[in-house]
């Protein structure tokens, strides 16, 4: 409930906020500026909120931070102003860095080593379910009763979310930490069993970022409908969240590996954006966001249960938060480069260039988990 409740903020105050620029006075720089508090606030707060989900537990800064996003939320009734409206998106960012790592550590250590494929799965499946239904329900609520309407529902899905939490979540013990060094921290976080995921992580998500901004705009230069290009990012969620158990599933059964899951995914991505270059139609542009969804689906949970695989319980939320700045930087950097390369040459070529990434990220982490010792499963 709270990773679907930050993929449903996220997403979904976005397209809001895209769709009503004018009509609330926000400039296209403006628009830019707000979208990037959410991230800007996860960069800077999610290493902080993991580490201390190890101290205290994971389900008080879980429910912690669904109450500061439900009191974010609610800021946006007060004044429906671009001032206002970007002091929730940040109060909201800072909230879901508390409860998404918390979250993605309680769920390692819910499930156990045998168990961690499948819980991770259905864990990404129900955020890709509020990846798609966030612009969906946010765009109608919008149109419907207005933008504070968005709002409202949000503040109300967090509250419950945290209710639900503070009462049906077991409280995980705290496990006791050793002393670490400053030399030990660096060595924990420059380890394979780490790197390996976060390179992962990053990849798939510059993938994502890259697909949720281009696939509209590829549309619209293709002369689609508008319409066309939300139908092609709903699709790559929709993938996501159908394949993700599964290959959660197929991971705890010993079918499919980190290493050779990983490699097939991004190779996957990889080809969907050749063809889209190579080959800009409709039928491509759907093509193509069913393949990223395939690398999303089979990334992401094959990543992050080798990551909690390798860790310690004592240092989980911190290994989660960390991994997750990777993530966030993924995220905002692979548009960031797509665009930056468009512009000095062609989308085409940009769209290569990060297949090229895709392929050359694949390789690295194949040949990183090569060796026995590896956890691989």
């Amino acid at each position: 409930m709270a990773g679907f409740t930050t993929a449903f903020g996220a997403h979904g105050v976005a397209s809001v906020l895209g769709a009503d620029t004018d009509d609330i006075g926000l400039s296209l720089l403006g628009l830019g500026l707000i979208l990037a508090l959410y991230d800007m606030a996860e960069v800077i707060l999610k290493p902080f909120f993991g580490a201390l989900s190890d101290r205290i537990g994971a389900k008080p800064v879980i429910v912690g931070g669904l109450v500061a996003f439900f009191l974010a939320s609610l800021l946006a009734l007060v004044d429906a102003s671009p001032l206002v409206l970007a002091v929730a998106r940040f109060g909201q960012g800072a909230g879901a860095s508390a409860f998404s790592p918390a979250s993605s550590a309680a769920v390692a250590r819910l499930a156990g080593r045998e168990r961690l494929g499948r819980y991770f799965g259905r864990y990404g499946a129900w955020k890709s379910v509020g990846y798609v239904l966030g612009p969906l329900l946010g765009i109608g609520l919008d149109h419907w009763l207005g933008i504070q309407a968005v709002y409202v529902v949000l503040g109300a899905l967090a509250a419950a979310a945290g209710m639900w939490v503070a009462v049906a979540m077991p409280a995980l013990p705290v496990v006791p930490r050793p002393r670490y060094t400053l030399l030990d921290l660096v060595r924990q976080t420059t380890e394979r069993g780490f790197l390996v995921p976060a390179l992962l992580l990053a990849m798939t998500t510059a993938v994502l970022g890259v697909a949720v901004g281009f696939l509209p705009l590829l549309a619209i230069r293709l002369g689609l409908n508008p319409l066309a290009g939300a139908g092609a990012v709903a699709l790559l969620a929709l993938t996501s969240a159908a394949v993700q158990p599964v290959v959660g599933r197929l991971r705890d059964r010993g079918l499919v590996t980190t290493r050779s899951g990983s490699l097939l995914g991004l190779l996957v991505a990889a080809a969907g954006l050749v063809v889209l270059a190579v080959l800009p139609h409709g039928v491509t542009l759907f093509v193509a966001a069913v393949a990223f969804g395939v690398t999303v689906s089979t990334v992401t949970p094959l990543a992050f249960a080798h990551l909690a695989a390798a860790t310690p319980e004592e240092r989980m939320g911190r290994a989660m938060g960390n991994v997750e700045l990777g993530r966030e930087l993924g995220d905002g950097g692979g548009p960031l480069i797509v665009g930056a390369i468009a512009a000095v040459w062609t989308l085409p070529a940009a769209l290569l260039a990060l297949a090229g990434g895709c392929a050359a990220a694949g390789a690295v982490s194949w040949r990183a988990l090569r060796t026995p010792e590896q956890i691989d499963t």
